[in-house]
């Protein structure tokens, strides 16, 4: 189904995080109802497609122009963090095989990075309760890119950064719009199964160039 992929051939390897390295999507469906609970409505159906692959502000200005014309961006991306923070600190794991292969990676000297649409906070909250993702040689976040996904300016900036060439570097992603822009950037995108996206496997797997339910599936 997928051309092989030999890892070892890259020059670098760059994660998305929420969906791709740390099971977390989810958490977001809960923050979502919560923040929304006194628009009038059910929440929008197609909101969460609307909102795939914005970055943090983008988000922000979606839910300003959609629900909460009167906050202010900087409120409601502070209530966000405030929100989350909890959560992604004590409560957010791993994707399966995801710590071993970081290590792994690591031991072998290939540059890595995290290219996330997410907030800095957030993530160092992250990092805070998973240490081995401070191998990352590069962390970018929403506050780093104009554009979300599928926008390739992120995973191009991180190529950048590790001066690597972007056709060098494997993508790991979990919605379309994220394999799209690794391969906007002129990467190959390997997409790992999250249960948020599961509704959308047909256009994953018709858009990546592999596949896996856990990292231990890649021999490096």
């Amino acid at each position: 189904m997928y051309k092989p992929l030999d890892i070892k051939k890259y020059r670098a390897v760059l994660f998305d995080l929420d969906g791709t390295l740390t099971d977390s999507m989810n958490l977001w469906i809960d923050i979502d109802r919560e923040y929304l609970a006194d628009v009038p409505g059910p929440m929008p159906e197609t909101m969460h497609k609307d909102i795939e692959g914005m970055s943090f502000g983008e988000t922000a200005q979606y839910f300003q122009s959609h629900f909460f014309p009167d906050r202010s961006l900087e409120r409601i991306m502070d209530d966000w963090n405030r929100m989350a923070y909890e959560k992604y600190r004590y409560q957010v794991h791993l994707k399966p095989g995801a710590e071993a292969f970081i290590r792994k990676l690591h031991e072998k000297n290939i540059p890595m990075a995290i290219c996330t649409c997410n907030s800095l906070p957030l993530v160092q909250a992250v990092l805070e309760r998973h240490p081995v993702l401070r191998y990352m040689d590069c962390i970018l976040t929403g506050e780093d890119i104009a554009a979300g996904k599928p926008a390739p300016d992120g995973y191009l900036l991180a190529a950048e950064k590790l001066g690597v060439r972007p056709q060098d570097c494997l993508v790991f992603e979990d919605i379309p719009n994220g394999i799209l822009a690794g391969k906007n950037a002129g990467m190959d995108v390997i997409a790992m199964e999250d249960s948020f996206s599961g509704h959308q496997r047909e256009s994953i797997l018709a858009l990546a160039d592999g596949y896996i339910t856990d990292y231990a599936q890649l021999a490096i």
